[in-house]
């Protein structure tokens, strides 16, 4: 069963990570203008044609059909990949000189 678990919303936007059986098994960033609906699919390396297929129509189903029922269209960009980390900002460090330096978290 593929879940999704929203991490930020905008009043525009918003992005969750995809889960499957209690696994996570990618992201998606869901952008809404006007009548279209932009997002970009990141998933694993190995997701098929078909994985993807399911992805997008659960995302749409789930979460843009309930949040904009009269779309005209749902435009999809799909990455496929390895997960490198989530990097941030940290304040573990608030003595540093220079800038900001991202972290693996």
């Amino acid at each position: 069963m593929i879940d999704f678990e929203r991490e930020s919303r905008t009043p525009h936007s918003e992005s969750y990570t995809i889960l499957e059986d209690g696994g996570i098994c990618g992201r998606i960033d869901i952008h809404y203008q006007g009548a279209n609906v932009h997002a970009t699919l990141c998933t694993t390396a190995d997701a098929n044609e078909e994985r993807i297929q399911m992805l997008i129509d659960a995302a749409d189903e789930r979460l843009v059909m309930t949040a904009d029922p009269y779309r005209e269209d749902f435009i999809v960009t799909v990455w496929r990949g390895s997960p490198a980390g989530v990097y941030s900002d940290s304040d573990a460090d608030d003595d540093e000189e220079e800038g900001d330096t991202f972290r693996l978290n």
